[in-house]
């Protein structure tokens, strides 16, 4: 058995390991990168890019085609495979070698502390970062293992069109590609056992399921399914109470679940629950050679927080930093028809933890001229305020991921509203909401304060 030892190991080539395995090796480490299936992980193969290449093919016939034809959802099927192979030379195995990377396929366990072994090798490692990213979840539903069903992983696949799409799971997945298949001609039933878009603010998610209402979607909350039946093209989802849905197609996209099952973490003492890896601040397992990032980490599943891991990372193991990783500033997007995107605490959540110090500014689209010129003036911005800071900020409606962005700047850097109120911004964008926002948390202290206005009337009298 070959031998291998390296500065850094990293366990998987997704969005995160890629970003410590290129950020290692260009400031002088060994390092070693290991991938069981393909490079650039789900958010290249299954995830962000496939799902917002259908989301922006769907959107184009939706706005030419009143009524799709099967051709219109193949052209958006291979829009998606060319994304992709746009996209994989970027995270391609041989980018990495020609950079420095020994990158070796297979899967890798741990058989002590401090190695691994993979595709007949053995590894030691200074320090392992631990990047193996997520899979979907699938529920024990009964009869779901009898019947065909897709999840991300196997959704881009599809060449036909699905007549009737069933989707179990109303969260960001199932959403995103109930819109997109609807856009695209098909019929689409969306089953959520809770609440749709749960998660976020309340009247935010009401802006975006009124839409997709509105476009034909059908969405069953505080149903829960309790068995799957019938067979390919005739399947059947029962929910409690009995009722009985039928459609051709079934989409389960009830969630994540990190990959760790074929690590052997026990061997190597590192501890992990249903949700991650246990990692303190840093990002540091209960090994102090092993670091886990992104989805295995069990923080947050996005592919922008794998990245920040990275950089949280990188400072520890390169420079012997004290590093810690902070979750307060890391945005989200459902990149439905309005957008929905949200960082930091919603109100509910702010008031909980502030108490009467909060205050709370909803600006909508329609007082934007930009959105007016556009016609599109669905939705809104809510910052919610404390002692002249942000805390958080919704904003539901068109390109929500790309207004909050300023927010995402001032989170992260801690910057008070006064540097968001004093940006001068070209005119007219959308991105003016955000401003306005900042500017009603001043107005009320400029314009009802009885001292500002002694101090104005008597600067007046007294200037010549």
């Amino acid at each position: 058995m070959t031998r291998i030892k390296t500065d850094i190991c990293v366990i998987g080539g997704g969005s995160g390991g890629l970003s410590v395995a290129a950020g290692a090796v260009q400031m002088g480490a060994r390092v070693v990168l290991i991938e069981g299936h393909k490079m650039g992980g789900d958010c290249l193969n299954y995830g962000c890019v496939p799902s917002k290449a259908l989301l922006a093919q769907a959107r184009q016939v939706a706005a030419r085609a009143a009524d799709p034809v099967p051709e219109d959802f193949r052209a958006a099927m291979a829009h998606v495979k060319a994304t992709i192979a746009a996209i994989e030379p970027h995270d391609s195995v041989e980018r990495f070698e020609g950079l420095g990377v020994q990158v070796i396929k297979g899967f890798a366990r741990f058989t002590s502390p401090s190695e691994i072994e993979v595709a007949g090798q053995t590894i030691t490692a200074r320090r392992f970062v631990i990047a193996t990213g997520s899979r979907a979840a699938v529920p024990p539903i009964p009869g779901l293992a009898d019947v065909p069903y897709m999840t991300n992983e196997t959704l881009f696949d599809q060449s036909e069109r699905p007549a009737h799409l069933l989707i179990i799971g109303a969260g960001p997945i199932g959403l995103e590609m109930a819109q997109a298949h609807r856009r695209l001609g098909s019929r689409v039933t969306v089953i959520e056992g809770a609440k749709a878009l749960g998660r976020d603010d309340p009247d935010a998610a009401a802006v975006v399921l009124a839409q997709l209402r509105r476009e034909g979607i059908e969405i069953i909350e505080d149903a829960q399914v309790e068995r799957v039946g019938g067979r390919p093209g005739a399947l059947e989802v029962q929910v409690k109470g009995g009722t009985i849905f039928t459609g051709t197609h079934l989409l389960v996209a009830v969630g994540r679940v990190p990959n760790l099952d074929k690590l052997d973490l026990d061997k190597a003492g590192v501890k992990s629950d249903r949700a991650g890896i246990t990692v303190d601040a840093g990002l540091r397992s209960t090994n102090k050679r092993v670091y886990a990032i992104g989805d295995a980490a069990g923080q947050g599943q996005f592919t922008h927080l794998a990245g920040y891991h990275a950089g949280v990372v990188i400072r520890a193991i390169l420079f012997g930093l004290p590093a810690r990783a902070r979750h307060d500033h890391i945005p989200h997007v459902t990149y439905t028809d309005p957008e929905l995107a949200q960082i930091g605490l919603t109100e509910a959540e702010a008031r909980k933890k502030y108490g009467g110090g909060v205050s709370v500014h909803r600006i909508g689209y329609d007082q934007i001229d930009r959105a007016q010129a556009e016609g599109r003036t669905q939705g809104f911005l809510q910052l919610i305020a404390v002692r002249g800071r942000a805390v958080g900020v919704t904003v539901v409606g068109a390109q929500a991921g790309e207004v909050i962005a300023p927010y995402a700047l001032a989170l992260a850097n801690r910057l008070k509203l006064s540097a968001v109120a004093g940006t001068v911004l070209p005119y007219p964008t959308l991105a003016e909401i955000g401003k306005r926002a900042a500017g009603a948390y001043f107005s009320p202290r400029l314009f009802d304060n009885m001292n500002v206005k002694r101090v104005v009337r008597l600067v007046q009298r007294w200037l010549p």
